[in-house]
């Protein structure tokens, strides 16, 4: 039995020590990240490989298709821009709009950038809008809306012709400066804008001094307004910065303030409507005062000119009035004895001047 027991045991001993097996176990590990390693650097070569098949074939087919693009597109004779088509509702000639865009007949059409030439026109002062089409196989076609002058401008304070005038520009309604080659008849009767001496005046610019500003807007609303028939601006001077002097078609000088625009224009429409019922013509008017508004009036100019072409057969005798009434007069008004007292004076004097001034106007009428 015990002998049975010890041939057991003995089977059952390892042939190999722990040093033994601790060597064992490096070599096994060593192989095996060995052999992972090499697998993972087959791995990376493929991709790599399948990386650099797929940018060389990308890169042929780029190459390929500009190729195709640049034979079938670029070079094709039948792709050459033949007719350049320009609609303008201004001033705008087609020589000026086509060296403003750097654009001619020949070139190809697809290498025409249309944001390019669409931005080169929209520099000159004329353009406000603009937009360019592209037509298949060779035509461009440009339509321009050109900005509207609606005044000149000038630094001087008195010009006689605007048209013969190099210092004098004509403004769109945003304050953007032109100068046209060909000026229109309609041109002639633009209001004008003097003594803006503030910022220098060149074509293309926009007017910047908030006086300027201002005689653009005064226009605009104006224009805008049942005051265009009976107010018609002639001239805006501009040159005391602090108010604009308008001057319009009847010769009536009308200051306004820099601000509250509609508002004076309110007020110097109830001034119009007072002229419309006492038959006079607006003189002088300074909007810039809040209350107590100095205004003078004037006769029509058709009730000037009758009285020149037809004149009264009886001269009229310009009387003067006086202001005080003579003394016995006044106390005989008044009632009282001759005590030198003021008050009774003045209030007996009053009503023979008015009734005077009233009998005077009769007369005159």
């Amino acid at each position: 039995m015990s002998f049975v027991q010890r041939s057991s045991r003995a089977s059952n001993r390892r042939l190999s020590n722990v040093r033994q097996r601790r060597q064992q176990h490096l070599l096994d590990v060593k192989v095996r990240s060995r052999r992972a390693t090499q697998h993972r650097i087959r791995s990376a070569m493929g991709v790599l490989w399948k990386m650099v098949l797929l940018v060389a074939l990308c890169g042929a087919g780029y190459a390929g298709a500009r190729e195709a693009a640049r034979r079938l597109f670029f070079e094709n004779l039948d792709y050459q821009v033949k007719t350049i088509e320009l609609q303008t509702d201004g001033t705008l000639q087609r020589e000026q709009v086509l060296k403003a865009a750097d654009l001619h007949e020949g070139a190809n059409i697809f290498s025409v950038n249309l944001a390019s030439v669409r931005d080169r026109i929209q520099q000159l002062p004329q353009a406000d809008e603009v937009e360019v089409v592209r037509k298949l196989p060779g035509e461009i076609d440009i339509r321009i809306v050109e900005r509207k002058p609606v005044a000149w401008i000038t630094s001087e304070t008195e010009i006689n012709d605007p048209f013969a005038s190099d210092a004098a520009f004509l403004v769109g309604a945003r304050g953007v400066l032109m100068k046209q080659k060909k000026l229109l008849p309609e041109y002639l009767g633009l209001p004008l804008i003097v003594g803006c001496s503030s910022e220098s005046l060149e074509a293309g610019k926009t007017v910047e001094s908030p006086e300027a500003k201002t005689a653009l807007e005064l226009l605009r609303l104006t224009e805008s307004s049942f005051l265009q028939t009976r107010f018609q601006i002639r001239e805006i001077d501009i040159s005391k910065n602090y108010c604009l002097l308008v001057t319009d078609k009847n010769r009536s000088r009308v200051m306004f303030a820099l601000n509250d625009l509609e508002e004076q224009l309110h007020r110097l429409q109830v001034f119009l409507d007072y002229c419309d019922n006492t038959k006079q013509e607006l003189e002088t008017l300074n909007l810039v005062a809040q209350r107590n508004i100095p205004v003078t009036f004037t006769s029509p100019a058709a009730a000037v000119i009758n009285d020149t072409l037809e004149p009264a057969v009886e001269p009229r005798i310009m009387k003067a009035i006086p202001v005080r009434a003579p003394e016995a007069r006044v106390h005989q008004d008044s009632g009282t004895q001759q005590d030198g007292s003021s008050a009774p004076k003045s209030r007996g004097a009053s009503a023979p001047v008015h009734k005077a001034i009233r009998n005077q106007q009769k007369k005159s009428d």
